[in-house]
């Protein structure tokens, strides 16, 4: 099929073009995304257990999907697809590119069967390898190759995040996988509030490296005098507000998040069970008792609003959790850790505060919406970020299955105020 797609790289700096690092890149990327779905039966792969989520066997499809369309096709409209048919069923919302499958029944997509998604990906992979050794890629798509890991990257998060929602959806609780830590017995630190920094700065991508086009560009901001939570906030914690009726008080929670829990039944994060023993929560290594100390997760911006409500403090803005992170990324409790669960904050560091990155996103008091200056670029790729700045907020920081090169200070996630399925929790912040 000849290409019609208009392609502009997403990235607001140019990333890891050199071919050579770029092969070593992919095929890495690509290695560690098939790993992700080793632990699962086709049919775990196969199964859809909400609509917000997709099947395993459609994240490995549409990441192939992608770099199919996006770059094969363009470096040579008249390339044979692997299957005409998945240009439909695999396109996620790239209105540009033509029609998709609903969202909501890609579950049902019985076939193709797991082994022809594996055989799509190495037919992929295998042309666009001999592309990169051969030279025959121009830069504007190296870019877009790079683009494409980071979207890849994405997605393994989301293989994890839609596996423990389904695997928590059978009664047997079984575990993603057997050999995954316990609960930690770390205790957390106190809380501690560290000053903020204030005054007129500046934030958003440089534009040097990769970045995606929804962090930049740079610009200043004003920023009040306020303190930032030494830690994220801790189960223990979050068990305090709920054994005070956290769930049983309109007047903590914004009109819209007080009608979403009543009409859901909320009594406590998602994925917590209240036993004869205490609350028990089911996790990747699967149902296990509440650790105290570890940072609360599965919570939505409405339970984090309320909580913050409750506790005589807010939700920091955007603006003030990035300048409290900056860069480099610190050897923190990313998915690269392998521990696939938060972990209690080891100490309170005595210049900035604690759990940046990595264990849970936090949610933010920031609405997503443009920096000032910003315009989406035009194109098939530019439905990436724009089209979405609408009745979500912003959440920082990745989590304990976010990969390490994937995050960075300016990196802005976005969700709906009642998505709990994501690895979110949230940290305090107040004003001076």
């Amino acid at each position: 099929m000849a290409s019609n797609i208009e392609l502009n790289p997403v990235s607001s700096g140019a990333g890891t073009t050199d071919p050579e690092n770029l092969i070593e890149r992919y095929l890495a990327v690509r290695t560690a995304t098939a790993s992700l779905a080793e632990p699962l039966s086709p049919e775990d792969s196969t199964a859809q257990s909400m609509d917000d989520a997709s099947p395993t066997k459609w994240h490995l499809a549409h990441t192939t999907w992608f770099f199919e369309t996006f770059v094969l096709e363009a470096a040579e409209p008249k390339r044979a697809a692997f299957d005409a048919a998945y240009r439909v069923l695999f396109n996620s919302y790239y209105n540009t590119v033509g029609d998709q499958h609903p969202r909501t029944r890609r579950g049902l997509l019985t076939r193709p069967s797991l082994s022809t998604v594996h055989r799509y990906r190495d037919n992929v992979d295998q042309a666009l390898v001999h592309k990169l050794e051969k030279g025959l890629l121009p830069e504007s798509l190296l870019e877009v190759v790079e683009l494409g890991l980071h979207h890849e990257e994405q997605h393994q998060e989301l293989i994890l995040t839609d596996a423990l929602h389904l695997l928590s959806c059978n009664p047997q609780k079984p575990a993603y996988r057997d050999d995954l830590a316990e609960p930690s017995p770390q205790p957390s630190p106190a809380l501690r509030w560290h000053p903020g920094v204030q005054g007129i700065q500046s934030m958003g991508h440089s534009g040097l490296g990769f970045g995606f086009d929804n962090e930049g560009p740079r610009h200043e901001v004003l920023v009040a005098p306020h303190e930032l939570a030494s830690r994220l906030v801790s189960n223990a914690e979050y068990l305090a507000f709920i054994e005070d009726g956290g769930y049983s008080r309109p007047e903590l929670w914004l009109s819209e998040g007080w009608t979403r829990c009543q009409q859901e039944g909320w009594k406590g994060p998602l994925y917590w069970t209240p036993t004869q023993d205490g609350w028990h929560a089911f996790a990747l290594g699967g149902l296990l008792p509440v650790a105290e100390s570890e940072p609360v997760v599965h919570v939505s911006f409405f339970e984090a609003e309320a909580y913050a409500r409750w506790a005589g403090a807010r939700l920091p803005l955007e603006s003030e959790w990035e300048l409290a992170a900056k860069e480099p990324v610190p050897a923190d409790n990313l998915f690269d850790a392998e521990r696939l669960r938060p972990l209690p904050a080891l100490s309170n560091s005595q210049s900035r505060p604690a759990q940046l990155f990595g264990d849970v996103w936090e949610w933010t008091a920031s609405p997503y919406q443009p920096y000032p200056g910003y315009r989406p670029n035009p194109g098939a790729l530019g439905e990436y970020n724009g089209k979405f700045m609408s009745n979500q907020y912003v959440l920082r920081g990745g989590s304990c299955v976010t990969p390490r090169q994937h995050i960075r200070a300016t990196y802005r996630n976005f969700f709906p105020a009642h998505a709990r399925w994501q690895w979110s929790g949230f940290r305090l912040a107040k004003d001076s």
